[in-house]
């Protein structure tokens, strides 16, 4: 493994731990500090996490393109195999462990710091088909908005924006906007306010490759040619198999 393909794992690693961490722990508090009243409670977590994305993205968008999703990652292969430049698939394979090993890291982390045991498999359902179309417009969102900033070469303003969509996706969902498999897979660890039973995690994530799908499609109808150089498209939120960018 090269210098360059190990510090992007790292930070995809990285970013999507200190991501559920941010999720779980800011969830945990919340409940703690607000018992009794939901509402405060979601906004509580959700203006953490958009806070801790948003950082996340400034942080460590220059190392790995701060994708800390497979959905994302899935995507940015898929346009960049339809324009011929493909990432190799072992970075994309690389890319998504590293974001589930994260994912799990941060749940377990979170979980220690608050006192609790290190793994606490959740038992909150979110079973339900209105939860799906839920994470299915979340996530096609997400993807939209993602690739819309890298074809018009607006990516400085990614962190805000992304932080915001997600931030404001966990009231305008009815599933709170998980939008993200890495993340399910984490959040299923923890049995707190952010957990999610395992047994629902298969069909959030189908609603969210439904979505990511979705989200591909829209970015090709609405904004079929990049503008701006090609590596502009390159320095944020999105995976390159050179090394021009450490040179």
């Amino acid at each position: 493994m090269s210098a360059t393909l190990g510090r992007r794992l790292f930070a995809e690693y990285l970013g999507s731990a200190l991501l559920v961490t941010a999720v779980v722990g800011s969830g945990i508090m919340a409940a703690r500090l607000s018992p009794g009243d939901a509402g405060l409670q979601l906004s509580e977590n959700a203006f953490a996490t958009m806070l801790a994305l948003a950082v996340l993205i400034l942080v460590l968008g220059p190392v790995s393109g701060a994708h800390l999703n497979p959905v994302v990652t899935a995507v940015d292969w898929w346009l960049r195999r339809r324009a011929g430049a493909a990432p190799a698939p072992t970075l994309v394979a690389g890319y998504v462990v590293a974001q589930v090993a994260g994912a799990v890291s941060g749940a377990v982390l979170a979980n220690v710091m608050f006192d609790l045991p290190a793994v606490s498999w959740s038992t909150t359902d979110r079973a339900a088909s209105h939860l799906w179309i839920g994470e299915t417009v979340a996530t096609a969102g997400l993807i939209l908005l993602v690739f819309a900033l890298v074809r018009t070469a607006n990516t400085r303003d990614a962190p805000a924006a992304v932080g915001a969509y997600i931030g404001a996706a966990y009231w305008f969902t009815s599933s709170t906007s998980f939008a993200n498999p890495a993340v399910t897979i984490g959040r299923g660890f923890t049995d707190t306010f952010a957990g999610i039973a395992p047994a629902s995690v298969p069909a959030f994530i189908g609603a969210q490759l439904v979505g990511g799908a979705l989200g591909a499609l829209l970015v090709v109808v609405l904004y079929p040619q990049p503008r701006g150089s090609e590596e502009a498209d390159r320095r944020v939120l999105t995976a390159t198999t050179t090394e021009r960018a450490d040179r």
